[in-house]
């Protein structure tokens, strides 16, 4: 703590990198604080306790007017909250929302229906059986799948991946389709085709994937943008998970300052002193 308290950090209030990444990550048990990360130089620009509008507002509005609008790219999950401050504060920057994200909603859509059909179906009855065996192959991209053949108890039989997805979406229309079809065009990198089979099919669909859907629709630029543009919140991320180990080696911190302060040390000081400061964390 004493050597902690050796260090001073002050923020530059004059530059801000032309692209940056927003996040947010657990400082103590149910409350989350704020992270804004340089996404070529990975430097991080600020730490803030929570991340609420107000404070992300207060920190930002000290940088002038001038300096936010060399700001051109902002990368983020999908948390709204953030996109009407980014835009308010950083009016030239184009949002970009992280890919992961929008396919883990989708993901998630999926594995709900899965669920509801699952609980359709006779539990002692063979789609049940096979649903529950194989439902990842659901979560998967039909193309990536392998080709290799194998006995399938299940089954009784040999097949590949490929077939037995195609099994199991046999046994409802709502499992059929879309997910594979809009996945494909997701990872195609295709925004016209991606949104023109949402608007197509968003009264047919599952409520479950409307739902989703209309987040996609309201949702729609920052995606394109995600499509169109190579950023996303990946870097970020692996920062998030360099600050978990911080903090475990640690075994916690209580003053939000101290924790911020070997954050800054370790991350944002050259490499040798990161080994060192971590290795003493």
């Amino acid at each position: 703590i004493r050597k902690l308290n050796d260090f001073h950090f002050k923020h530059d209030f004059s530059c801000l990198p032309e692209i940056m990444s927003w996040d947010e990550y657990a400082f103590t048990k149910g409350k989350m604080s704020f992270i804004a990360q340089d996404f070529n130089n990975l430097n991080i620009i600020t730490v803030l306790e929570g991340r609420t509008q107000a404070i992300i507002r207060n920190h930002f509005l000290k940088y002038d007017r001038a300096v936010r609008c060399r700001v051109k790219i902002i990368t983020m999950d999908m948390f709204s909250p953030y996109y009407d401050l980014a835009r308010q504060l950083f009016p030239c920057a184009k949002i970009v929302l992280d890919c992961f994200h929008i396919v883990q909603h989708l993901s998630r859509a999926m594995s709900r229906v899965r669920v509801q059909i699952m609980n359709q179906l006779d539990r002692k009855s063979h789609e049940y059986k096979a649903i529950k065996r194989y439902w990842k192959l659901i979560q998967q991209d039909s193309r990536k799948l392998s080709d290799k053949r194998f006995y399938r108890p299940t089954f009784r039989m040999h097949l590949t991946n490929k077939e037995i997805l195609n099994k199991l979406l046999s046994y409802s229309q709502d499992l059929k389709h879309h997910y594979q079809l809009l996945l494909f065009h997701f990872q195609n990198k295709e925004p016209e085709k991606f949104f023109g089979l949402i608007e197509d099919n968003l009264k047919q669909v599952h409520p479950l994937f409307q739902t989703v859907f209309k987040t996609f629709l309201k949702d729609k630029e920052k995606i394109v943008n995600a499509l169109q543009l190579p950023y996303s919140n990946a870097k970020l991320e692996a920062t998030n998970n360099l600050i978990k180990l911080i903090k475990r080696n640690a075994f916690g911190f209580r003053n939000f300052e101290n924790f911020k302060k070997r954050i800054f040390i370790a991350l944002n000081i050259k490499k040798e002193r990161t080994k060192f400061v971590l290795s003493r964390a």
